[in-house]
């Protein structure tokens, strides 16, 4: 059974980057929603630390933002889980009560209602590549099924751009081989598909808070967690972790979600203008995650045990395990059509 886990934080300190004195903290906007070209003050969210890519690049969206509409269209930045895990903002996200826009991965689409087939996305060692990952996403196959996703959830995504390192594996021993997952306690994302990968081999699944999880390892609620190299660092979880295994097993695209109803009454000029900052700030976050993902795997190196593991007997261990997902968590045959999809993209 999964158990997700909850932790009381301690202080949350906001970070202002990009604000006008006008709505200062209220992320209030005078939108007419008639599509009119409007003052808005936005508060966008990511659930990383401050010196992650995705927080950087959102940094720098504000400040792209900023620039193109001359300050008519501010953004504020809340980094590492500020306003709430992931459940949280896309709940705020959803009323606009307390959040705008939110930069995460589209591996957390299907999390929300109407955005089931996304799940696909995160099928274990289905990717080999970003760019083979981003191709697929912005064919015109998922072109209609993100518009199927953001009528059906209330929640569009205006922009698939921006790397991100792939899943990975940590714990307190080490994993070379499949067979070491048996009994492991594996924090994992609340979301099917790593699940999934750790039922199948046999580990126990722990749903927790990202915020939460350097607490969770150090008291011993959970043995393992599969972030990667930079969100080990960035969140210390070295200090709890002993073996690091780079599995790489899921791949991911950062994307920028928004309210649908607050997309569609926003003008024209400020819809591109959007489109193209986001645009560009998510290639800032793949060039950063590309240096932070080499840097880290060498610090890595230098504070814990680093185990190569067989990824071949991984794959071979994990062989037909999704198909019984076909029909069910994605539409029905989308499986093989993404794999002759990807061949466009090798």
């Amino acid at each position: 059974m999964i158990r997700t886990t909850a932790f009381k934080l301690t202080a949350l300190l906001a970070t202002t980057v990009v604000a006008s004195a006008c709505g200062f903290l209220t992320g209030q906007s005078n939108e007419a929603g008639d599509g009119s070209c409007t003052e808005q003050n936005l508060r966008l969210a990511t659930i990383r630390a401050e010196s992650d890519p995705a927080t950087l690049g959102a940094n720098k969206f504000a400040e792209l933002i900023a620039e193109s509409t001359d300050g008519r269209i501010s953004v504020q930045v809340f980094p590492n889980s500020q306003l709430g895990d992931t459940k949280a903002i896309f709940a705020g996200l959803s009323s606009r009560q307390q959040v705008d826009m939110f930069y995460e991965g589209i591996s957390i689409y299907p999390t929300l209602d109407g955005a089931k087939a996304f799940t696909i996305v995160s099928v274990p060692f289905l990717w080999d590549s970003y760019d083979q990952l981003t191709g697929v996403l912005k064919s015109d196959r998922f072109a209609g099924l993100l518009e199927e996703a953001a009528t059906n959830s209330g929640v569009r995504i205006i922009a698939i751009e921006g790397d991100a390192e792939p899943r990975a594996l940590s714990a307190n021993r080490p994993i070379p081989t499949p067979q070491d997952m048996q009994g492991l306690k594996l924090r994992i994302a609340e979301a099917p598909m790593p699940q999934a990968f750790a039922r199948a081999l046999g580990a126990e699944p722990e749903v927790i808070p990202l915020a939460d999880l350097y607490l969770a390892l150090r008291q011993g609620v959970a043995d393992a967690q599969e972030n990667g190299a930079i969100t080990m660092l960035n969140q210390s979880l070295d200090e709890v972790q002993g073996y690091f295994m780079p599995t790489n097993y899921i791949r991911d695209a950062r994307s920028w979600y928004v309210n649908d109803d607050w997309w569609a009454g926003l003008c024209d000029d400020d819809k591109a203008s959007v489109t193209e900052a986001a645009t560009e700030a998510g290639r800032l976050n793949t060039a950063e995650v590309d240096k932070q993902l080499r840097a880290a795997e060498v610090e890595l190196a230098a504070t814990i045990n680093v185990v190569q593991p067989d990824v071949e007997a991984f794959r071979a261990a994990l062989d037909g395990q999704f198909d019984r997902f076909d029909g069910d968590l994605w539409p029905q045959g989308l499986l093989a059509e993404v794999d002759e999809l990807k061949k466009q993209f090798r």
